[in-house]
């Protein structure tokens, strides 16, 4: 009887903690990370981060200004690439491979990389974005039995986010992309989670299946000066 009893109240602890809805699920996401007050405050991000491949590391500077404009500029042996996104247009340049100019990007790439313009969050007030949630079955990342929200833009474009049912953090996310013409299927971890000044939580270090190296910050600015014309792209 005693085991019975020990069992029930397992069986009940699960269906409370895995019964959730996506809605549920992202309103405690968006809590752990800051809150939508905090969160609607933000209209910049000026990171400053490192990517070390094969003993060399690699500077990396992001720059958001929201809903308007992305870039992310990276310095190789003195020679400096960007890659750069606006409500207008992307580009970009890779003087590594031999570009002399800026070369603009797909129309697949763009309609993913304006969808990442979204700096606020594109779960805060998801349904008057036009976005839609779909709970999935649960999945173990790393010994973690995360909680699974797909989520389907306006733009059409979707992607699948993995959430720590502890933290509410999110610790894995997957998207289709477009890379040099095919669909790929790109996998983001996330972790080192740090709380800024201004309220909110960000993750520290990244790991792209697209990218040969872990990102790691070292720098943030919040709201800070943005020099707009830094997005301008000379053909």
């Amino acid at each position: 009887m005693k085991a019975f009893r020990l069992l029930s109240v397992a069986l009940a602890i699960t269906a409370t903690t895995f019964g959730q809805t996506a809605d549920e699920i992202i309103s405690k996401h968006v809590e752990a990370i800051g809150g939508v007050e905090n969160w609607k405050k933000i209209n910049s991000v000026r990171q400053e981060a490192a990517i070390s491949v094969q003993g060399m590391e690699i500077p990396v500077v992001i720059t958001f200004v929201h809903n308007k404009a992305f870039k992310q500029e990276y310095t190789v042996m003195g020679m400096t690439g960007y890659s750069v996104i606006t409500s207008e247009g992307g580009w970009n340049f890779n003087p590594m491979q031999g570009q002399s100019k800026p070369e603009p990007i797909t129309a697949d790439e763009l309609k993913y990389g304006k969808d990442q313009l979204d700096l606020q969050g594109e779960f805060i007030d998801y349904n008057a974005k036009g976005h839609t949630l779909e709970l999935l079955p649960s999945e173990d990342v790393d010994g973690t039995n995360c909680f699974k929200v797909k989520i389907t833009r306006k733009s059409g474009t979707e992607s699948v986010y993995f959430f720590d049912p502890k933290t509410f953090y999110t610790i894995r996310a997957t998207s289709k992309v477009v890379a040099n013409g095919q669909e790929v299927e790109s996998t983001v971890n996330m972790s080192n989670f740090q709380k800024l000044p201004e309220g909110i939580v960000m993750p520290f270090t990244m790991e792209n299946s697209q990218i040969p190296a872990p990102i790691t910050i070292t720098k943030v600015v919040i709201n800070g000066p943005v020099d707009e014309a830094a997005f301008k792209v000379q053909q």
